[in-house]
């Protein structure tokens, strides 16, 4: 297990300063994406808000929101929808909101199947480097971000809890367990119930699978001590159309890398990449000092060099370019069944302006957990501490803070926030050409 993340210079990353403020040391980005004005809308049960989808997720949920949009309102596009959030409110009830603003949960999937469980073998083998598919659909959360939208209009706000944070499961058990396996071991508690049930094996899927979302939902509410009004789960065959549809993006690298697990080979310094690099370029475990934090700084270095790059496109500006950018994913997409494109739709051009801060939950250390008979390495965490940081963190006072920073912050530029004043950026974090490198 690495030692914990040293301080490093800050850098200014294109419209963003990224890594620029941590919670106890843990990386953290800050990408323009949202703004918000989102206003409550009908009240669902337990005081649900209408919200925005917005990927890993954050970047997804940029270019695919506007695509919703318009495909709801003209020609539909298929999208899966879940259930998740009812069934995690009635299991285990929200905590109460802190303000008027809302909550969106994004949940990036280290998977290939689809929702209805179908699998491209040659593509998962050939593209993804995911071996032949065998081990595909074992429905592990690699991404698991909270988005807070303020009600005041301001910058968007959010939390990333790591994949291999140990924290107490609100599934079945209720025992701790890393956040990465909460999903899968609900869903499969929910197939064991299900099987000889008589219903078809895509409807046992469906419903295995939103007992899984229903569990993180009720995980992370309780964790951050907030509620969700919405969640977008994505899958690596999203993020792969994703980032084939954008074209070559740059990312950059302190040192040089080659890896034959994930078939990341990129040299030092910025690199151009495709589809299939980009996707390495986030999901490389091997060959290099990246572990669960360190994929977490690369995937929001990709955040930011792919919003800039959207931004240069104009997708993010021109509804129909993302309405065709979104028809490429939206087979592939889960979204909560209160999604309200209504609301979002007004907000459209705001969605190209704002800035989303994102932190990672602070964590106390490395630890080995032997839970369930098997070793597994940790990131432990003092749950006081991450409710804390969160509800500071998601709420609209955090919003007007970024804002503010960002107003008075005279080399930043447009979409960029200051830095916390003696807080340390994540460690071997620099920047070349505006392009913010990682390990």
């Amino acid at each position: 297990m690495p030692a914990d993340p040293q301080p490093d210079e800050e850098f200014e990353a294109g419209l963003t300063r990224a890594f620029d403020r941590v919670a106890d040391e843990v990386p953290v980005t800050n990408d323009p994406l949202v703004t918000g004005g989102l206003t409550r809308g009908r009240t669902r049960r337990r005081r649900r808000r209408i919200a925005a989808v917005t990927a890993s997720c954050v970047v997804l949920g940029a270019v695919t929101t506007g695509g919703f949009l318009v495909s709801r309102l003209a020609d539909p596009v298929p999208v899966s929808t879940s259930h998740a959030i009812d069934e995690a409110d009635r299991t285990s009830p929200p905590p109460p909101h802190l303000d008027k603003g809302v909550n969106i949960l994004l949940l990036g999937m280290d998977d290939v199947t689809g929702p209805d469980g179908s699998l491209p073998a040659d593509f998962v083998r050939d593209q993804l480097h995911a071996g032949d598919g065998s081990t595909a659909g074992y429905d592990v959360t690699d991404t698991v971000v909270v988005l807070h939208l303020p009600a005041n209009g301001g910058p968007a706000t959010g939390v990333s809890v790591p994949r291999d944070a140990l924290v107490q499961s609100a599934g079945p058990g209720g025992r701790m367990e890393k956040m990465n396996a909460i999903y899968a071991e609900a869903a499969a508690a929910a197939a064991a119930k299900l099987k000889g049930s008589g219903q078809s094996a895509a409807d046992v899927r469906a419903r295995s699978r939103d007992a899984g979302r229903a569990a993180v939902v009720a995980t992370v509410q309780q964790l951050l001590g907030v509620p969700i009004d919405h969640l977008a789960e994505f899958d690596l065959a999203t993020f792969y159309d994703v980032a084939k549809a954008i074209g070559p993006i740059q990312v950059c690298l302190n040192e040089a890398v080659q890896d034959r697990y994930s078939g990341a080979d990129l040299k030092a310094g910025i690199n151009t990449v495709d589809a299939e690099q980009a996707l390495a370029f986030v999901r490389q475990r091997h060959g290099a000092p990246v572990d669960d934090l360190g994929r977490i700084r690369r995937q929001q270095a990709f955040i930011a060099s792919a919003l800039h790059t959207l931004k240069q496109q104009g997708v993010l500006s021109d509804l129909s370019k993302a309405e065709q950018l979104f028809r490429l994913v939206g087979s592939d997409l889960v979204v909560d069944s209160t999604f309200n494109p209504l609301d979002l739709l007004r907000q459209a051009p705001g969605l190209t302006d704002g800035r989303a801060e994102i932190i990672t939950a602070p964590i106390v250390g490395p630890a080995v957990d032997h839970n369930g008979g098997m070793s597994a390495s940790v990131w432990t965490m003092d749950p006081a501490k991450v409710r804390q940081v969160a509800q500071a963190e998601l709420s609209d006072a955090a919003s007007a803070s970024a804002a503010s920073a960002s107003a008075g912050s005279p080399s930043a530029g447009a979409g960029a926030a200051s830095p916390s004043a003696g807080a340390p950026s994540a460690g071997g974090v620099k920047a070349t050409d505006g392009v913010p490198c990682v390990d």
